[in-house]
């Protein structure tokens, strides 16, 4: 009897509170929800939007809490986001080289050496004037787009465009644009993609601002999105870029990027999340030449790396060994060394 009296008073005890319980996580949401909501309200006005515009602030609203879960679902460090959804081999990416002449040297010199010496047949180099000796090298890797060496926005799209159109006809799965300062840990690419499908709506990247932008687009209206740095590098699941084709194929990249008048990379996050509405899902092993490198750890989950400047000296990765800032000032020896101790340069352990 004993026993039996406990069962009833749990039950009853559940029945008192189930409804407390609900009526607080139902009060605790909606202090929440006017929380954000009086937040975005006051930044739209704050930007100068004006009145709200009744149902789109709300469709917008909602539009930034899916950006922001995709983010959470999409990120998460050095760990994947979910569990492996798609076995891929090298041979599904297509890695694509942003480059001009005068940085064959300095710059695709020590690409080759390092991580493009492993992953040959999936890189490619798109460039703005022909080199014998990185023809001789590269073969039909090497593309020479015969755009501008200028740095401005049509130069840069130029090169996208073509880097798009060659990605299509390869039939490859990911398509993947890197700057030829970045350093492709390739392995750790193919893990972070394996987490995905190739044939779903796939943009994955880092932004270099901590807000979305805006650009005017074809109908006058303002359009809101996030883009992916090119510095840091970015890639498009197949499935995603054939959707892109009406504003990408034949020139129309060129096109889209003059009509919002932004380089390639924010016209790219333009067409994904500004005309499909595909949110960009920010991951943060990504990295360009505008973070402070020396803060990052735990190198070989990296998915890029880059080098630079900053004003009280270099912005390089933090590692010690094996080569000196001298013999190795950009740091990417020393990395491909951590990653690939076998290389037959790398100095030997002691």
């Amino acid at each position: 009897n004993k026993k039996s009296s406990r069962g009833p008073q749990k039950i009853t005890s559940q029945a008192a509170f189930g409804p407390r319980a609900a009526c607080l996580r139902l009060l605790l949401y909606m202090i929440e929800f006017y929380s954000k909501f009086s937040d975005y309200i006051s930044n739209m006005l704050l930007e100068g939007k004006g009145a709200c515009g009744g149902g789109k602030v709300f469709s917008a609203y909602f539009q930034r809490l899916t950006r922001e879960r995709r983010t959470v679902q999409g990120g998460g460090g050095g760990s994947s986001p979910r569990a492996a959804v798609e076995r891929l081999s090298p041979a599904d990416l297509f890695i694509a080289v942003k480059s001009t002449a005068r940085f064959h040297r300095s710059r695709l010199e020590l690409l080759l050496e390092t991580w493009m010496s492993r992953s040959m047949q999936q890189t490619f180099v798109f460039t703005d004037a022909e080199d014998p000796r990185l023809r001789h090298r590269l073969g039909d890797h090497l593309i020479n787009t015969n755009c501008s060496e200028a740095h401005t926005r049509q130069a840069l799209s130029c090169k996208m465009s073509q880097e798009y159109e060659t990605f299509l006809r390869s039939g490859r799965k990911w398509f993947c644009h890197v700057d030829d300062d970045n350093y492709v840990n390739v392995e750790a690419l193919l893990e972070l993609l394996s987490h995905y499908q190739s044939s779903q709506d796939v943009y994955i990247g880092r932004p270099s601002i901590g807000r979305p932008i805006q650009a005017t687009g074809g109908s006058g209206k303002q359009v809101e999105f996030w883009f992916a740095t090119g510095g840091a590098g970015f890639c498009l699941s197949r499935g995603l870029a054939l959707r892109m084709e009406p504003w990408t194929s034949g020139g129309a990249f060129t096109d889209t990027s003059e009509m919002i008048r932004l380089p390639d990379d924010c016209t790219v996050g333009f067409i994904v999340e500004g005309l499909l509405g595909v949110g960009l899902i920010h991951s943060p092993r990504f990295h360009s030449h505008l973070e402070t490198l020396g803060l990052l750890s735990d190198l070989g989950s990296q998915v890029t790396l880059s080098y630079g400047s900053l004003e009280n000296g270099r912005n390089t990765v933090n590692i010690r060994e094996p080569f000196s800032t001298r013999h190795d000032p950009t740091r990417f020896r020393s990395v491909h060394c951590l990653l690939y101790p076998d290389t037959p340069w790398c100095p030997a352990p002691p």
